[in-house]
């Protein structure tokens, strides 16, 4: 685990670059939000694999995570039934769960 806010410094910075990538390419982008994403609720103590626990508390965000993360995978099996409107949805579900853990969630 890293220092209390290390974390978070690394993941605003991390989001930065890729929010600038996102302006040319948010398709391309998709997978790296959620592996960071992901990592922010896995060091917040979300259990994003567990039903259960999905089923607890701030269940909107994991939920909000999960569609994200859906629209990802659906690009990255090549899929077309993907909308650039999908792929803006996913974004702003990895950014509204991104700010919440930086604003709402503390360390365990």
């Amino acid at each position: 685990m890293l220092e209390p806010g290390l974390d978070r410094h690394e993941w605003e910075s991390e989001w930065a670059s890729l929010e600038e990538q996102l302006a040319d390419s948010p398709a391309d982008v998709l997978p790296e939000l959620d592996a960071l994403v992901a990592r922010m609720l896995d060091a917040r103590g979300y259990a994003i694999s567990d039903p259960v626990a999905r089923e607890g508390d701030d269940r909107d965000v994991i939920a909000d995570f999960l569609a994200a993360r859906e629209i990802t995978r659906l690009l990255a099996d090549g899929s077309d039934d993907v909308s650039p409107g999908d792929v803006a949805a996913a974004v702003n579900g990895y950014r509204s769960v991104y700010e919440f853990v930086l604003e709402e969630r503390r360390m365990p």
